[in-house]
């Protein structure tokens, strides 16, 4: 930016940004979000932001970052999100500011470490191409090729590659088979590089999972993945709570120990040190923990892990042979050059195993205070998992509280945090208010700003709430639901996302509608998501069946996505072991779970459900939701107010006028910030 140009020289009309990008719109909420953006770095407190669709929130914080002088952080809710900003948003900023050939912005987005090729590995499986099939010795020389030549060594480049790739998982970089400095390619290595570019560059593009793991690696004092920073600016903060969850736990799973065993095998073979003997104690451990493991996981789903003794009493024989099995095949590695020095990557292996035995031992044994144990089984797959009930004490002293005096009410910190954070997202506020979000993260100190969208959602965009329909839990919801559906989809000529609740609703829904619609019909599943949004983008009238990974992230503009039916409320299943904790907790306390985190959890959920419709100034929709709750029970009004102000309806006729562009009917009213609730007599009619 200029010297001596305001913000409003670059967002305003005829300002920087316009004249980079000829279709950009004035936008009044992005230049108020970048101010606020600004004075929080430069007075150095935190900041809660809800940006509403079509601010444009990701420009109004790269700008005020980056004229900030200070080393801040970009976090993203997904890597999909995260390149986009490199890719998309970054380059048009520098565009604007006339940097593209003078001064270059230096960009670098980090991912984990497992997406980035190894080169040690490549080259030692260059000698060993007896351990490939026909297919892996063909994917093998093309990796090999590419990774003489690429910068980044990220595996987004190799689009032959699929996601899951075994032999990826063989040439990677991941923390548990890299030996660090020690490794004879470590000047070489694209992590070297990557870690050298990110030191110097101006913008460093991260998303949640690598932040928080890189927090939790600080937190056992082991060194951080992450160059330092001054300040994180969180997008799609909505996300922290769970993701924080994920990292500030123990875990151990069925495909970790698999993983273990077959590392352990590959690194001997390398290593030339491979005998009969070291691979059946490999092999042993890999079974013995698949036996463990699946007797512990015997049902599929997610749920409790109750009564821990109990299962260990009647379960120690299997528990001593898993255990047994690990120190057997310790002392084979710890064998190896007992007399010199041993290769790193055994003492890797070794580390491993030790790591294995104190977290199965942690995840069976401890009786530690606000942490629930709880056990998901998919398939063959089996994770143990301990988690803490609350991450707000975890956040409130790793994140928000600065080591030193930074708190805006002049109070000393006597954390380990940092001074500025910025939390934005389309969906954090409850009813106009942040209190929930405050909470859930131990958010004590921070600004606050409420950004409206842009979008005419009265005039482009129709609610249709089916008033008339049995709640979710009756008997009969299924049935009249599927026939709702159909007089939804063919009204809007498909050109939908039906988005569920649970796995289980969304095939059926699928199953039912199959033989009563002509539309092309999509299933979550059936494809990796990426494709199928590609597939719905380039198929006429298609309809896409799915669940919560496409509530979020997924942006689809024009006529194609016309129409977002959610099956119900989205309340998180109080089955649910993390829920569960949380209600008792909650209750335990004296307070009300219901209505200070059921209900605030699901309000955030719908808006996210429902944000997918509307992504340009141009975009008309429907909105529907086929529970009736939201007008029959008290807390309905809770989500109507945290709506936008939509225009609202609960007659089908006026989903069909809006399709055929005639105007809505005299039982038409609106939602959003000023729903009346009870004073509304729709309200009053239903009950």
């Amino acid at each position: 930016m200029a010297a001596g140009a305001g913000l409003y020289d670059f967002f305003g009309r005829g300002g920087q940004l316009q004249r980079a990008h000829a279709g950009y719109e004035l936008r009044p909420g992005q230049i108020e979000m970048a101010r606020a953006v600004a004075a929080a770095l430069a007075e150095r407190h935190h900041l809660l932001v809800e940006a509403g669709t079509g601010t444009g929130k990701t420009l109004a914080y790269l700008l005020p970052v980056l004229e900030s002088g200070r080393r801040v952080l970009i976090s993203t809710g997904t890597r999909n999100l995260q390149e986009q900003l490199v890719a998309k948003d970054a380059p048009l900023l520098e565009a604007a500011l006339g940097r593209a050939s003078s001064q270059p912005l230096r960009v670098v987005s980090v991912k984990g470490r497992q997406n980035y090729a190894c080169k040690q590995k490549i080259r030692g499986l260059e000698s060993q191409p007896a351990l490939l099939n026909l297919d892996e010795l063909d994917h093998y020389r093309r990796i090999r090729a590419w990774a003489a030549t690429s910068e980044t060594g990220d595996q987004a480049e190799l689009e032959f590659l699929p996601d899951n790739d075994p032999l990826w998982m063989t040439l990677n970089a991941r923390r548990e088979t890299c030996t660090g400095q020690k490794c004879p390619l470590y000047s070489e290595c694209f992590l070297t590089a990557l870690h050298q570019r990110a030191a110097e560059a101006d913008l460093v593009v991260v998303n949640h999972h690598l932040f928080f793991a890189d927090l939790a690696l600080k937190q056992s004092e082991l060194p951080g993945v992450l160059p330092p920073y001054e300040a994180v600016v969180f997008d799609e903060a909505h996300e922290l709570e769970s993701v924080a969850g994920q990292y500030f736990g123990v875990s151990l799973s069925s495909h970790q120990i698999e993983e273990l065993a077959r590392d352990t095998a590959a690194a001997l073979r390398l290593l030339g040190r491979a005998t009969a003997e070291l691979e059946q104690r490999a092999e042993s451990l890999r079974t013995a923990g698949q036996a463990l493991l699946l007797k512990a996981g015997a049902r599929e789903g997610r749920f409790p892990f109750a009564h821990r003794s109990q299962f260990l009493e009647e379960n120690a024989a299997i528990y001593d042979r898993f255990m047994n099995a690990l120190a057997h095949l310790a002392s084979g590695l710890d064998a190896i050059d007992a007399g010199g020095d041993k290769p790193e990557e055994v003492h890797n292996l070794l580390r491993r195993l030790n790591e294995a035995r104190r977290k199965l031992a942690y995840l069976l044994e401890s009786e530690e205070e606000g942490i629930v144990y709880w056990i998901e089984r998919r398939g063959r797959g089996v994770y143990l998992q301990a988690s803490p009930i609350e991450v707000a004490p975890l956040l409130r002293d790793m994140l928000f509280t600065p080591a030193q005096g930074g708190n805006n009410d002049g109070s000393r910190g006597n954390g380990t945090g940092i001074d500025t954070v910025i939390l934005t997202s389309a969906t954090l506020a409850v009813g106009g208010s942040f209190d929930y979000v405050r909470e859930r993260l131990g958010l004590d100190h921070a600004r606050e700003h409420l950004v409206a969208s842009p979008f005419a959602y009265a005039r482009q965009t129709l609610l249709y709430l089916a008033a008339q329909l049995p709640p979710p839990t009756a008997p009969g919801y299924a049935a009249a639901a599927v026939d709702e559906l159909v007089t939804l989809l063919e009204s809007s000529g498909g050109r939908a996302f039906v988005l569920c609740t649970s796995y289980a609703q969304m095939r059926h829904f699928h199953q039912a509608l199959a033989p009563r619609l002509a539309f092309p019909l999509l299933l979550q599943g059936t494809a990796p998501r990426h494709v199928l949004l590609e597939r719905f983008r380039a198929t006429p009238q298609a309809v896409l069946f799915a669940t919560s990974s496409f509530w979020q992230g997924v942006d689809v503009q024009g006529e194609q996505l016309s129409c977002v039916i959610i099956d119900r409320l989205p309340f998180a299943s109080p089955a649910d072991p993390l829920v569960a904790a949380r209600i008792a907790a909650l209750r335990q306390a004296g307070r009300n779970p219901f209505r200070e985190f059921q209900i605030p959890a699901a309000v955030l959920n719908l808006k996210q459900g429902f944000g997918r419709l509307i992504r340009s100034s141009q975009d008309r929709g429907v909105l529907a939701l086929l529970d009736s709750r939201i007008l029959s029970q008290p807390y309905g009004r809770e989500f109507l107010r945290s709506l936008p102000e939509y225009s609202c309806t609960t007659d089908i006729d006026d989903v069909r006028s809006f399709f055929s562009g005639a105007a809505p009917s005299a039982n038409s009213f609106r939602a959003g910030p000023g729903y009346g609730g009870a004073a509304d007599p729709i309200v009053e009619t239903i009950g």
